[in-house]
């Protein structure tokens, strides 16, 4: 910790240093608009993927990537194109070097070619890092920072994202996602904050600030991209892509809230979900685009596409009989940007469309004066990127031990049998065994180095696996390897049991392949039958059973829980997760994870913890019908913590009145450790269906061995509120229950 506060006073004396040092060009966008032609403010709304310029065909470029002078000048002279996106849709992980040549070349050239000298916005997917950049830090998946509950070292993390990324010469970054995750069948789960609002908004709250800081006219600072807006994250199926059906007041009570508290923390952009809800295509939903987002919330930056999107709304949707239809549509309904991304179609579709008055040119106008707007924040018309020395701390040891940090936070333990864990430094035989024991790409996941991450050829140098940090950590035992099975096959099975008998304790690694999007759609939440043999014949064994799992979404392990006398629940962890994981299983880390999502126990019981009182009713009638594995905000540690004098300062709340809660936690146990104490709240009776349940607050403490402290909340009277039948948000009047660990407060709202 004393080396990251370090590396973040640095951080903030180079940032005034050079902030002071950047002046933003005296740009007046009005009198830009005003003298450009339809032909290069529709360019302005184009964005077009790296491969359209590249050398090579644009879904298999030449390696490294280059750009081609006269695909370059077709895009500039022709098309004015306003934005340009990706690594190549295809490619992989590009050098520092590589990226500055990139975008110098693309600036240079725009610069000579365009007469209005309109800096080229490049965006980029990094999504748990500086992805798409050779040598930078990786950092645990936005699933796994939300199980660190801890929201200033989350923003620690995306304050080096958004360094390492303009170090690049990257300002735009489309993160983070703020889709909250109460499906787990949905292959972007991982993406996600969790499952509930209120953890989710603190980790927006967090990313937003990491990322953009107050003031985007930083180098070492980003644009952010709040995604995907909105209801993307709970198809019907699970499957991606696919309708979701979300009534109005869900829609608000559940998914909007993050999008909201991202556009107060001054969110520059917004990409627009893919999908459909409720039978029509976000893309063209006015309602949702205009009204709400813009109107009612109150949103000014730009709202871009994602990929080839309003092109699906002719061949996937079909609410289109073309794509000069689709583009009116998108258009019309308040789309600002559109990512192509392989071709001009939707350039010159708009230009017919706005030559033909179908599109008013004032309509282009607000779109290109929203984008113009972006890039003279950004400080784009004064400087495109900042030399590679401006960044003496990109893929640092100082940035990786904050990675590090975030990993060591986010590891969750969810079973203790015996306490078997921490493991002692003695002399023993260790089997670790299971697909994920010896894969940097199942730490990482999707998103890393490439789209789906499954090329180990980009693997960063030098981290470690988990099996490479167990033999660094194991002193005098005696580590043996055998991986036991793959993903989704047995492989050395016989080997793995005879070296399974001769062991004292085994550790298998159980994962799921990196995968995001489409291609990470699956049939069933169970764990790959493979890995539930490779458990089932180690436990005939009689040994001692560590799981370490590596999940992109909650795989149902009931059916092998029961075998595990461990259970260490890592998520996708980063780059640091198998040092992380190992000192967590030797006691160096005391483990202080807790699940930001319910842990479902059969495939198909997908209840949520705030959940309501009808969901908990059994075939006999009784209150016990909710039991998943494991629960929300449930996380074991190799200590004690003790709750006492729980009070709340008053016991009604009037309109103007805060309730001050407080509660003493004493470390009981022998060791040092990190608690998250966590306040939740049930409103006995109300217009609409109460949770039984919901988190109101949060805080995460340290304590040393038998050290006290007392914890401390403020709650108003909008923390309890709900969206009602009218779809306004409200507190009604009566009793509720405040609850901390198991102690129950009753307040009166009047």
């Amino acid at each position: 910790m004393i080396r990251s506060a370090i590396l973040f006073v640095f951080l903030f004396c180079a940032t005034n240093f050079f902030v002071s040092a950047q002046k933003t060009a005296d740009v007046n966008v009005e009198s830009l608009i005003n003298s450009m032609t339809i032909e290069e403010k529709v360019g302005q709304m184009t964005q077009i993927d790296l491969g359209v310029i590249a050398n090579g065909e644009i879904c298999n470029l030449q390696n490294p990537q280059s750009i081609n002078s006269e695909k370059l000048k077709i895009a500039i002279s022709q098309y004015h194109v306003g934005s340009i996106l990706n690594v190549g849709c295809a490619s992989g992980t590009i050098s520092l070097s590589n990226w500055h040549n990139i975008i110098s070349t693309i600036q240079n050239e725009n610069t000579k070619l365009d007469r209005n000298k309109i800096p080229i916005i490049y965006g980029i997917d990094a999504i748990h890092g500086a992805n798409y950049t050779m040598v930078q830090t990786l950092f645990p998946q936005q699933i796994a920072m939300a199980a660190s509950w801890n929201p200033a070292l989350v923003e620690k993390g995306f304050a080096i994202t958004a360094y390492e990324t303009r170090a690049s010469g990257l300002p735009w970054n489309f993160s983070p996602v703020l889709d909250i995750g109460r499906q787990p069948l949905w292959s972007r789960f991982f993406e996600t904050f969790g499952e509930d609002v209120c953890l989710a908004k603190s980790m927006t709250t967090a990313a937003i600030n990491g990322l953009q800081g107050n003031n985007i006219n930083n180098p070492y600072k980003v644009a952010a991209c709040m995604k995907h807006f909105l209801g993307y994250s709970m198809p019907l199926s699970g499957k991606d892509r696919t309708p979701a059906w979300i009534s109005d007041r869900e829609l608000r009570e559940y998914f909007l809230p993050t999008f909201e508290q991202a556009i107060k923390s001054g969110a520059k952009t917004v990409m627009i979900n893919s999908g459909e809800i409720n039978g029509t295509p976000v893309h063209v939903n006015y309602d949702i685009l205009t009204k709400l987002l813009r109107e009612e919330l109150g949103f000014k930056g730009v709202a871009v596409t994602d990929w080839e999107d309003i092109y699906k709304l002719v061949n996937l949707h079909r609410v289109a009989e073309n794509k000069k239809e689709a583009v009116r549509m998108a258009i019309m309904a308040g789309i600002d940007m559109s990512m192509t991304p392989n071709d001009f179609e939707f350039t010159k579709l708009l230009i017919e469309l706005v030559k033909e008055g179908t599109v008013p040119e004032a309509r282009i106008n607000i779109s290109v004066r929203r984008i113009l707007e972006l890039k003279k924040e950004l400080g784009l018309f004064s400087q495109t990127q900042f030399t590679q020395n401006n960044y003496p701390l990109f893929g640092s040891k100082q940035h990786a031990e904050v990675s590090y940090e975030l990993a060591a936070e986010c590891i969750t333990l969810l079973k203790n049998k015996n306490n078997l864990l921490p493991l002692k430094n003695e002399k023993q035989n260790i089997l670790v065994c299971g697909p994920a024991a010896q894969s940097l790409n199942l730490l990482n996941g999707a998103w890393t180095h490439t789209w789906q991450g499954v090329d180990t050829k980009y693997n960063t140098a030098n981290k470690l696996t988990i099996l490479d940090a167990i033999k660094i950590n194991a002193g005098n035992a005696t580590i043996q390897y055998a991986m036991g099975s793959s993903l989704d096959s047995v492989m050395d099975l016989n080997d793995c049991f005879a070296k399974a008998k001769n062991a004292d304790k085994i550790i298998v690694c159980l994962g799921e392949l990196p995968c995001t999007e489409l291609p990470g759609n699956i049939d069933d939440l169970s764990l790959p039958l493979a890995q539930q043999i490779l458990v089932n014949k180690l436990k005939e064994a009689g040994k001692p059973i560590i799981f370490i799992c590596c999940f992109n979404r909650p795989r149902i392990l009931q059916a092998v829980a029961k075998y595990a006398d461990a259970i260490v629940y890592a998520y996708l962890p980063g780059d640091e997760g198998g040092r992380a994981i190992a000192d967590c299983l030797y006691g160096k880390i005391n483990p202080s994870g807790k699940l930001p999502f319910t842990y479902p126990a059969n495939v198909n019981a997908i209840v949520h913890y705030d959940h309501k009182t009808t969901e908990d009713q059994d075939v006999d009638f009784s209150a016990n019908a909710y039991r998943p594995q494991f629960d929300f905000g449930f996380g074991m540690s190799y200590t004690k913590f003790d709750y006492s004098n729980f009070s709340v300062s008053q016991n009604t709340l009037n309109d103007n009145d805060s309730i001050v809660i407080k509660v003493e936690v004493k470390n009981s146990g022998a060791v040092n450790g990190k608690e998250t104490v966590q306040v939740y709240y049930k409103d006995l009776f109300a217009s609409i269906t109460p949770a039984v349940k919901k988190l109101v607050a949060f805080k995460k403490i340290n304590l040393n061995a038998s050290q006290t402290t007392q914890v401390e909340f403020v709650i108003h009277k909008n923390d309890l509120s709900f969206i009602n039948k009218d779809l306004k948000r409200v507190t009604e009047k009566g009793d509720f229950e405040i609850m901390i660990n198991n102690e129950k407060k009753l307040i009166n709202v009047k």
